[in-house]
């Protein structure tokens, strides 16, 4: 069985190092076992070497991506034989290739991305590809110094539409966190017979139904949809959605729900439609987990909206 691994994300000075201090000092994670960490840059924080040895966790550093392939992980692993690895990854590296290089040896359990509120705007502007690379891989991401201008700015750069399945969370300046959610209300009135999605709206739909589905289960919605049908989706099924601003001009993604319907009912790939479909909440590979999945009650032909590229705002 291979060794699971934790990736910590982010760009220097976003709290990696003390996330990471704080998980080896947790009983209910470490409980006894041991841990190799690899370290790949210096911040400005450094862990204490008494929570090293405590934890009892053995470090080992590298400077260049090129260094850390599967072969040298493999024996790190043979020599310490840790019970878990834990990465924290420069912030510079390419995350995505770095997964790949080191699946060979290792389980990815978990993606950790950090995100220092304070300088949040500046590296999106500078270094948007990079940080949506670490914000759209991530299991967790977590915003940390944030008051509430910064949590404005951050939900303004529709960083849930970035990663839907993430959970997210901000920790305030003095150290209180909070869920990004928490406070909102739904975009929709849920109570209706049948929710209308208008087109102007999809993206607040999708977003809001991929991180709270379960308050989706059981509801009938309507919209407008472009339809994809491809060989990785069950012969019965396909997949309405839209093509988004993800992140900016040159992040534009094609985004949907799997819909299930009868043979009798599914329409052409591309073609425009409107579906009415009741939401069920069911485990499938396209989501990585539990997601919505609609079951059509009607799909019939539309135009093409005014607007064919939806936003998040």
């Amino acid at each position: 069985m291979a060794v699971p691994a934790y990736i910590f994300a982010g760009f220097l000075e976003s709290g990696k190092t003390t996330f990471i201090e704080s998980i080896l000092l947790d009983p209910g994670f470490t409980h006894g076992e041991r841990t190799l960490l690899i370290m790949t840059e210096e911040g400005e924080v450094e862990i204490d070497p008494k929570t090293i040895k405590k934890s009892k966790t053995i470090v080992e550093s590298f400077d260049d991506q090129e260094d850390i392939t599967a072969e040298v992980l493999h024996n790190l692993i043979k020599k310490h034989k840790p019970d878990r690895v834990i990465i924290e990854l420069n912030g510079m590296w390419e995350l995505e290739q770095f997964v790949v290089d080191i699946s060979p040896v290792v389980e990815v359990f978990e993606i950790v991305t950090t995100v220092n509120g304070e300088t949040f705007e500046m590296y999106a502007n500078n270094m948007g590809a990079r940080m949506l690379e670490h914000i759209s891989a991530a299991d967790m991401i977590v915003f940390n110094r944030c008051d509430e201008i910064r949590k404005a700015q951050v939900r303004a750069r529709n960083i849930k539409a970035m990663n839907p399945r993430a959970s997210i969370y901000f920790e305030s300046p003095e150290g209180v966190g909070e869920s990004y959610d928490e406070g909102l209300p739904p975009p929709f009135d849920l109570d209706a017979p049948i929710v209308e999605i208008e087109d102007k709206d999809y993206g607040l739909f999708y977003v809001d139904a991929m991180n709270t589905p379960d308050r989706y289960e059981g509801k009938t919605v309507r919209f407008k949809g472009q339809v994809y049908r491809g060989s990785d989706l069950p012969g019965n099924a396909f997949v309405p959605g839209r093509m988004a601003n993800v992140c900016c001009a040159d992040d534009i993604r094609f985004i949907g729900f799997i819909c299930k319907c009868p043979a009798a009912m599914l329409p052409l790939a591309d073609d425009w439609v409107t579906v009415t479909a009741e939401i069920k909440i069911e485990k499938m590979k396209q989501y990585r987990g539990e997601g919505p999945v609609l079951y059509a009650k009607a799909v019939e032909k539309a135009e093409e909206p005014e607007v064919e590229v939806v936003e998040f705002n």
